[in-house]
């Protein structure tokens, strides 16, 4: 390769680069700038995990073989980053009310970059939502040993993109904001109850297994507990798979779902 070639190229990663920092800079600045969805990613965490998860624990926690208000706390960390994640990509409804999807689109800079940059904007608020599920857990009595949640914070950039690129295939197609909103509970609320969010589903079988198996948030929530079960006796009863197979299928569905919602958007928006 030539060094005018090698350049170019350089030149190219950096302008992609810049291109993904940009538009996720400007998805936290608009979510600083708006203190009600701030304390929506605050307040959700409350409501899901203190009245759904607090009345699970009162009812069907006993002889699971495992503490049940830890499987729940990362179980709802876990749900909050997909749900924040796929909150934020609604906004790409008002972008479009606005035309700055179309003006980004003929910019020279990969689709992909815009699409990824958008999803790690909305993860900053998905992330910050995890400090309001701790602190449900803490006034719950659940905690985290320190080690174990920092790899948690760790694999959450990996289950914001997950979530990120699932709900593109749904939200690149709609332009309409009360139906995106609609698009976000169909996304996130049937993997809440279906991949193990709250409710284990080991002994799982027909539909609801093939279905669970469809969903990544299934693979999120697997991986997540592996890491934070590890080494531990509770691991075999609350892990399904080997922790290699579950970042290979979030990754590949990821890559799947990037792409195709991807192309939905870039087409739904040269067609308008």
């Amino acid at each position: 390769m030539s060094e005018l070639a090698l350049t170019r190229k350089k030149s190219r990663i950096f302008r992609e680069l810049n291109t993904v920092l940009t538009v996720a800079a400007r998805e936290i600045t608009v979510f600083l700038k708006s203190p009600g969805t701030a304390i929506m990613s605050l307040a959700l965490p409350l409501v899901m995990m203190g009245m759904i998860g607090g009345n699970l624990m009162q009812n069907m926690a006993g002889d699971l073989g495992f503490d049940f208000g830890q499987f729940m706390l990362i179980g709802m960390l876990v749900t909050m980053l997909f749900m924040i994640t796929t909150m934020g990509m609604t906004s790409l409804v008002d972008d479009h009310d606005i035309d700055f999807n179309q003006e980004m689109l003929v910019s020279p800079v990969s689709r992909y970059s815009l699409v990824v940059g958008k999803i790690l904007g909305g993860s900053f608020a998905a992330i910050v939502s995890m400090a309001g599920t701790l602190l449900v857990g803490l006034l719950m009595g659940i905690t985290l040993p320190l080690g174990k949640l920092l790899l948690v914070l760790a694999l959450a950039p990996l289950m914001c993109l997950s979530g990120g690129a699932l709900a593109m295939i749904f939200i690149g197609l709609i332009k309409n904001k009360k139906a995106a909103n609609l698009a976000v509970m169909l996304i996130t609320m049937p993997q809440m109850f279906l991949s193990g969010a709250i409710i284990p589903i080991a002994s799982s079988s027909g539909v609801l297994l093939v279905l669970s198996r469809l969903m990544p948030m299934t693979y999120c929530l697997d991986l997540t507990r592996a890491v934070v079960y590890s080494g531990s006796a509770e691991y075999s009863s609350v892990v399904m798979f080997n922790p290699l197979i579950n970042f290979a299928v979030i990754i590949s569905l990821t890559v799947v779902c990037l792409v195709i919602g991807t192309l939905f958007f870039a087409r739904s928006e040269k067609n308008l």
